[in-house]
């Protein structure tokens, strides 16, 4: 029995003045009144006990005679249990727990053998046992036959049979599974329902759930959602109500009984509900839960409660209007997510107010701010309405909007309407998009992936956006979209194999040596896109190998791991190889295999080395004349601002960006060979001119 202990205030000053003839009396015109009440008997005999504990005792003794009169053996036990060793010795305590629980369970089948399993007439002088033994015919007569259980994974059922012999009890569940538990472990494994549990209606009444399932919804869910002391989610419902809602009435069913205003999605889990007691307390719950959320997730509230209650529908937009009145500077994203919350709730509002779309347009000259601090998508697409109604400069504040926009359907907005009126704008966004994909991962993976559908895009630069394609695959500032959308743009009718066939002869040769060299494709891909630049392209297998640049230290070093490789490490591997042989079945034998593993890479490094020796050029920095970019320059660039930076062009074996050393091969060197002092070049950190041209120093 779980009880609660309390001393009413009147009663506790009471005792505090020692006025103990007035508290004797309100303790026996209670136990005439209300004995059943233990909770006050307890509290009230413990506050007691600690000024006159004789007085408690007698008092005690009241109370148990009258709970004993009166038949109300379940508080007697419980009286008894807490209290009994001050109230009697031993054997009586032994014999009046056991009268109380013949006065609750005496009637009962099986009561009288369960009394004797668990041996409660045994050892009738060790108390602490005899509690014991209670419970465990307490917990035993709880399961009597006839009692409707549940047990988890298998449902509700009901107890069929008790087996003394077995020490079990036979649980025979709905879908007509029958299952033996052991008395040891049903108090653990199996609960018996409340006559108003769903699942104990579900086997007694279906019909009368059937019949509310039809007329009244919401009375069904609270049945559901009251059946256990703790928020359910929607699944758990759907649980419970199975074989009542079928399957293809759920999704109507579930949407017109949650619409009830005593139903609450629980304050720390929003997929889980409750059912408040009346109306009143569901506002109260409400209130609470929107008091102690956080901004955005107030706005949730409101959108989802406000309707159930035009006072509390008050009391949040009041709310609400002060936090965007106090944030609006700070916070300007989160004012204006609020006002355009309080509209579409129907709730006042202004365009002259400091978080209004209107006003934080025509206000502010730079709204990136405003923009970044927008997290909802439909926020931001009312304030691009707005830029564009009442801003002269709308087409240059897109053309920024694209740099911070993430979502794909507002950067399709922004773009077609740059495209429109100021297609200068978007190609300039466009390009500079392309070599600094990283600079709005989010625009550069919608961009590609709308390309396929655009010829007009892949036809500006093909073999630089599938370079920078195949880039950001590798990137992990890509990792989140890698598998799910940029993968898919590979396939065959992607926007990879697309952009190939745009490619002009001249970028034909880099796109074929892109596609072989490509660490991001996988051999399935890279077969055939080359097969594919080839069959566009049939004259590239006539073409001479292209040179492969180095400088002559990097020649040097690469001709000394080769020597190595074929004299030393080579030789050394195939004795590794013949030692193993000789340990015994090459099928299990592991030297063996890692021998061989090793010397397929040693092989396939020592070929790569030869090849690329075979067609290596010497890059000679005194050939660098000063009036054009070319392999072995160092080159220094300038923006408007004065801001310096430098790049030296080498071969892909010295390639160091990092350190501002570039392969002649990638794709910004390709860009940057042959442009003269004073040109105009895209960098990735912006626009930049051609300052100085010098040899490199190696």
């Amino acid at each position: 029995m779980s009880l609660t202990e309390y001393v009413p205030d009147d009663i506790r000053t009471k005792i505090d003045d020692g006025a103990m003839t007035e508290v004797e009396d309100a303790w026996l015109a209670r136990v005439d009144s209300a004995p059943e009440d233990l909770g006050y008997f307890l509290g009230v005999g413990k506050a007691l006990a600690e000024l006159d504990r004789d007085m408690a005792i007698v008092l005690l003794q009241t109370l148990d005679d009258q709970l004993e009169e009166r038949s109300l053996w379940a508080e007697r036990i419980e009286l008894l249990r807490r209290h009994g060793d001050e109230l009697m010795k031993p054997a009586p305590l032994h014999k009046a727990a056991s009268t109380a629980l013949r006065g609750l369970y005496g009637d009962r089948d099986h009561f009288d053998a369960l009394y004797e399993k668990v041996g409660l007439d045994k050892a009738k002088d060790d108390i602490p046992k005899t509690w014991k033994k209670v419970d465990r015919l307490d917990n035993l007569m709880t399961f009597a036959p006839g009692t409707p259980v549940t047990m988890a994974g298998k449902g509700a059922g009901t107890v069929k049979d008790v087996n003394l012999q077995l020490e079990s009890f036979l649980i025979e569940f709905e879908n007509g599974l029958e299952l033996r538990v052991g008395f040891g472990g049903a108090g653990k494994l199996i609960q018996p329902l409340d006559a108003d549990h769903i699942l104990r209606r579900k086997l007694e009444a279906p019909e009368t759930l059937e019949k509310l399932r039809d007329e009244d919804p919401s009375e069904l869910l609270r049945i559901a959602l009251t059946s256990e002391d703790r928020p359910l989610s929607g699944a758990e419902v759907k649980l419970l109500l199975a074989g009542i809602v079928p399957e293809s009435r759920w999704t109507r069913w579930w949407a017109t009984a949650r619409k009830h205003p005593q139903v609450l999605a629980d304050g720390r889990n929003k997929r889980a509900y409750t059912w408040a007691a009346t109306a009143a307390d569901a506002d109260e719950a409400v209130w609470g839960t929107f008091q102690r959320a956080k901004p955005r997730r107030k706005l949730e509230i409101l959108r989802r409660d406000a309707a159930q209650s035009p006072e509390l529908r008050e009391r949040m937009a009041e709310r609400l209007e002060r936090k965007a009145a106090k944030v609006v500077a700070t916070d300007p994203g989160l004012a204006v997510e609020i006002w355009m919350a309080l509209e579409r709730a129907d709730l006042r509002v202004s365009d002259d107010a400091p978080s209004s779309p209107k006003h934080l347009v025509t206000s502010r000259d730079d709204l990136r701010p405003v923009l970044a601090g927008v997290e909802d998508r439909i926020v931001r697409e009312r304030l691009y309405q707005e830029i564009r109604k009442h801003r002269d400069d709308w087409q240059t504040l897109y053309e920024q909007a694209l740099w911070q926009e993430t979502d794909a359907r507002s950067l399709d907005s922004l773009a077609d309407a740059l495209q429109e009126h100021s297609p200068e704008l978007f190609e300039q966004f466009f390009d500079s998009l392309v070599t600094q994909p990283r600079k709005n991962p989010a625009a550069f993976t919608w961009l590609v992936e709308r390309a396929a559908d655009r010829p007009a895009w892949m036809q500006r630069s093909p073999l630089r956006l599938a370079t920078q394609l195949l880039f950001a695959i590798g990137s992990s500032d890509f990792a989140q979209v890698r598998a799910a959308r940029l993968a898919p743009l590979l396939e065959s009718g992607g926007t990879l194999p697309r952009l190939l066939d745009h490619l002009p002869p001249e970028q034909a040769a880099s796109a074929l040596d892109l596609v072989r060299k490509s660490p991001s494709l996988e051999d399935y891909h890279r077969e055939p896109l080359a097969n594919a630049i080839q069959l566009r392209f049939p004259d590239l297998h006539e073409e001479t190998e292209a040179p492969l640049y180095a400088t002559p230290a990097q020649i040097a070093a690469k001709r000394k791991e080769l020597k190595e490789l074929t004299e030393q490490e080579i030789p050394e591997n195939r004795e590794a190889i013949e030692s193993a042989r000789e340990l015994g079945d090459l099928r299990e034998n592991f030297e063996y295999h890692a021998a061989r593993r090793r010397h397929e890479f040693l092989a396939a490094r020592a070929g790569k080395l030869d090849e690329d020796l075979r067609r290596v050029r010497p890059i000679d920095p005194e050939q660098i004349r000063g009036d054009e970019i070319a392999i072995g320059a160092r080159v220094t660039f300038r923006d408007a601002n004065g801001t310096e930076c430098s790049y030296t062009i080498l071969g892909p074996w010295e390639s160091d960006p990092d350190a501002g050393i570039l392969s002649n091969e990638s794709e910004l060197a390709q860009r940057l060979v042959g442009k003269k002092a004073g040109d105009a070049v895209e960098l990735p950190d912006g626009s930049f001119t051609v300052a100085t041209i010098a040899p490199a120093e190696l």
